[in-house]
């Protein structure tokens, strides 16, 4: 089946992203000196490789692959450290020869993230099951990777997670209130009764004919 001109466009913006990840994390693998990081950059290309290949082979013939919702990844988690302990002051490094291990998982978080919101964006504008599952898929990774490398990140202090009153907090989400449960549970919405309403009418009106 053909694809629409949208996802077409939507494909090919996403394709061209996920090479120059691809492209881009190889080179910081052989520069990283933290073995952790250096693991971690060697999974997530093989993942970003995998995703890229499923989505050209479909392009190519509409028949490779079936796209199921991917599982959950599983990854080692440290506790999350929360508030300011007296961040290190920082400036773009030009010139250098070699990134260091802080700058390397910075450029890869923003790589996922930048990435998770752009698939589901294009997702939210294909025709297509298998393509819009496609990129759901590589949305929820890129996800689940930058959380992996958020938390690499937090348990060094390279990135620190502001706090703020806890009284303050509590105000601003005790404001909201749940919903009582004999209203949650009960009774037809509005808008599916007024439907069913034309529905009835439609059928004494057909009986009628």
């Amino acid at each position: 089946m053909p694809f629409g001109a949208h996802e077409t466009m939507e494909v090919h913006e996403i394709l061209s992203e996920h090479k120059c990840m691809i492209e881009h994390f190889s080179v910081y693998e052989q520069q990283c000196q933290d073995p952790t990081l250096r693991d971690m950059l060697h999974r997530h290309i093989q993942s970003a490789i995998q995703g890229y290949n499923q989505l050209v082979a479909y392009t190519h013939d509409y028949t490779t692959a079936q796209a199921k919702m991917m599982p959950m990844h599983t990854v080692h988690q440290y506790d999350i450290r929360y508030g300011l302990r007296n961040p290190q002051p920082t400036a773009p490094q030009t010139g250098a020869a070699q990134m260091n291990d802080q700058s390397i998982a910075t450029a890869v978080l923003i790589a996922h993230k930048n990435s998770a919101k752009n698939r589901m964006a294009a997702a939210l504008e294909c025709a297509d099951p298998n393509v819009r599952q496609m990129l759901v898929n590589g949305s929820v990774t890129c996800a689940q990777e930058a959380y992996e490398v958020f938390n690499y990140m937090n348990h060094r202090g390279w990135y620190q997670v502001p706090t703020m009153n806890d009284h303050t907090a509590k105000t601003m989400l005790h404001h909201y209130q749940p919903i009582p449960q004999a209203m949650a549970g009960g009774g037809q919405p509005a808008g599916e009764a007024a439907w069913a309403g034309q529905d009835q009418a439609g059928s004494l009106y057909a009986a009628k004919m």
